[in-house]
């Protein structure tokens, strides 16, 4: 027997409806491009983000088509995350931290037809865009004033196209499983891979979000969103807050301290997220100007994901600002939310250096995500916080394969997804990463690959081979430590080797140092002992300030 239910989809536009009707004078603050302020209302939102929508179909842009952004978090990035998913096409967030090189592949295995990008990357798409196959246009998320003399094209100003659509738009009723978003992971093993996000997957992870065992999201928040809009749907929360009516705060690209606390204290902000390192930032400007008014932060609870959070952090949001830590643990492959660290009642009248003992952990699945742990053969282990091991996940807004079938079946016989994680669960249910079965390093929130290193370095003139580990950093949590051996009857230099890889990978992948070795260790199959090396040089001191010690530098 079946129930007498309506069958209405969960749908993306369905978020944007809701708010404008029950919340459409709650308030939407965002920095521009040009460092202006930039305020509206999810009123405001929705008659923009209609007009966006009929622009895209005046374009060409078809319900499917991948419309791509590079974009900081502003209010013009955040019309295109409804306006584009809500037409029924794909909203394609690019991480413009990405070397320039992956961005183009990402682009082109996509398919993105039109890429909507900020005035900073401007020179980025005009070098890439002869390479850019597919792409049909671009539009410059500024007015007709800002516009930049750029040789690639057709080129349009997403002003004078939000100016000359109607705002009379009816959002079309869509199967709830069709394709709404799409974010590559950032290639740790081999080229990028897209995980396609549905209309009902992104709605279901909003309910979490706003769940008091979730985010606790509501109307009652004003919310910093400084983690990117281009990572993983800014870990769900511009649905989550169109959900709920909560006023967003919009950073844009001044992430520093001092931008961050300033904005912070003027929108009266009681909620944000972020991931470690921008957190970091934030308390070293508190630490470093006297005087600051901490009394007018209204900041109650913090979302650190993307890496672990030390606990110096945990316990200075305690002691200067009475905030509440909540660390979140996901992947791009979990849309991000997968685990969240909520206390449980036991744990409420506990002394606060026993409270934070909970907070380091990566906390407990949400409803909707079934998580396990199992041996090297695949038996399951034990929740009793004692045995590790790797840790698998499924659930509605979990993937099920990625886009264009690339890596083939990534599921198990039984659906779990294999996360790459080495984990521990205790009987509470709260997980805690141990380590990577992957070899990927991990800098303030963004992974590096070894492997893209490695093998860059093996260019150099000089060098026989190569091998990249992670080498924890006070600020960073891990960086990137170059292990060589020199050919024979070479007398390459770690200065030498920088210099090579310079303009070759990311400026924020360069190794903060180099040693030279006589061998390196390898299995029986030939490939490196990553573990022997990270054992080897696990007290490894990095230099200060980011560049090669001299010794290493002198080779």
């Amino acid at each position: 027997m079946l129930g007498l239910m309506q069958q209405r989809p969960l749908l993306i536009s369905s978020l944007l409806s809701y708010a404008e009707t029950y919340h459409p004078g709650a308030e939407i603050v965002s920095r521009t491009g040009e460092g202006a302020f930039h305020r509206y209302d999810y009123r405001g939102l929705g008659v923009r983000a209609r007009q966006l929508a009929n622009a895209l179909v005046a374009l060409g842009v078809k319900p499917g088509d991948r419309v791509a952004t590079l974009a900081w978090n502003s209010h013009r990035h955040l019309e295109l995350y409804f306006a584009v998913s809500g037409m029924g096409a794909v909203l394609h967030t690019i991480n413009p931290r990405l070397f320039a090189e992956q961005i183009e592949y990402i682009a082109n295995h996509a398919e993105d037809s039109f890429v909507f990008f900020d005035l900073s990357f401007t020179a980025l798409v005009e070098g890439m865009a002869p390479r850019l196959l597919g792409v049909k246009g671009y539009v410059a998320l500024a007015d007709r004033g800002q516009m930049p003399a750029a040789t690639f094209g057709p080129l349009h100003c997403y002003e004078d196209l939000i100016a000359a659509a109607d705002a009379d738009y009816d959002w079309p009723v869509l199967d709830e499983n069709t394709a709404s978003s799409l974010c590559y992971t950032s290639g740790t093993t081999g080229n990028p891979k897209g995980v396609l996000y549905s209309h009902r997957s992104t709605v279901l992870h909003a309910f979490c979000a706003c769940a008091r065992d979730g985010l606790s999201l509501s109307s009652a928040d004003s919310v910093m969103l400084i983690v990117p809009l281009f990572h993983v749907n800014a870990w769900g929360i511009p649905y989550a807050a169109a959900m709920c009516g909560a006023k967003l705060v919009l950073p844009g690209q001044a992430l520093d301290g001092k931008s961050v606390f300033d904005l912070m204290v003027a929108e009266a902000c009681n909620f944000s997220l972020g991931v470690p390192t921008v957190w970091l930032n934030f308390f070293r400007y508190i630490e470093e100007t006297p005087g600051l008014p901490l009394a007018e932060v209204k900041l109650e609870r913090v979302v650190v994901g993307g890496s672990a959070a030390p606990r110096a952090i945990i316990e200075k949001f305690h002691a200067l600002l009475g905030a509440f830590t909540i660390q979140a643990w996901g992947m791009s492959e979990t849309s991000p939310l997968a685990t969240i660290g909520n206390l449980l009642p036991k744990h409420r009248n506990l002394p606060v250096e026993e409270i934070v003992d909970v907070q380091v952990k990566q906390g407990r699945a949400i409803y909707g995500v079934e998580l396990r742990i199992v041996d090297a053969d695949g038996k399951r282990l034990a929740h009793d916080g004692a045995e590790a091991g790797d840790l698998l996940v499924r659930g509605p807004w979990v993937t099920s394969g990625y886009f264009r079938g690339e890596g083939g079946e990534v599921l198990d016989d039984d659906g779990w997804f294999a996360t790459g994680d080495v984990a521990k669960i205790d009987s509470d249910g709260y997980v805690r990463i141990t380590d990577r079965s992957k070899d990927v390093i991990k800098s303030g929130g963004e992974w590096i690959s070894s492997i893209d290193l490695e093998n860059a370095a093996v260019g150099c003139p000089g060098v026989q081979e190569a091998a990249v580990i992670g080498v924890r950093h006070d600020k960073w949590q891990e960086r990137p430590l170059l292990i060589v051996v020199r050919k024979p009857g070479h007398d390459v230099t770690g200065a030498a080797i920088l210099g090579f890889l310079t303009g070759k990978i990311p400026k924020w992948w360069m190794p903060d140092d180099v040693v030279f070795v006589d061998e390196l260790p390898h299995t029986a199959t030939g490939k490196l002992l990553k573990l022997k090396l990270r054992q080897q040089f696990a007290d490894h001191v990095l230099p200060q300030g980011g560049t090669p010690s001299s010794a290493a530098a002198a080779g």
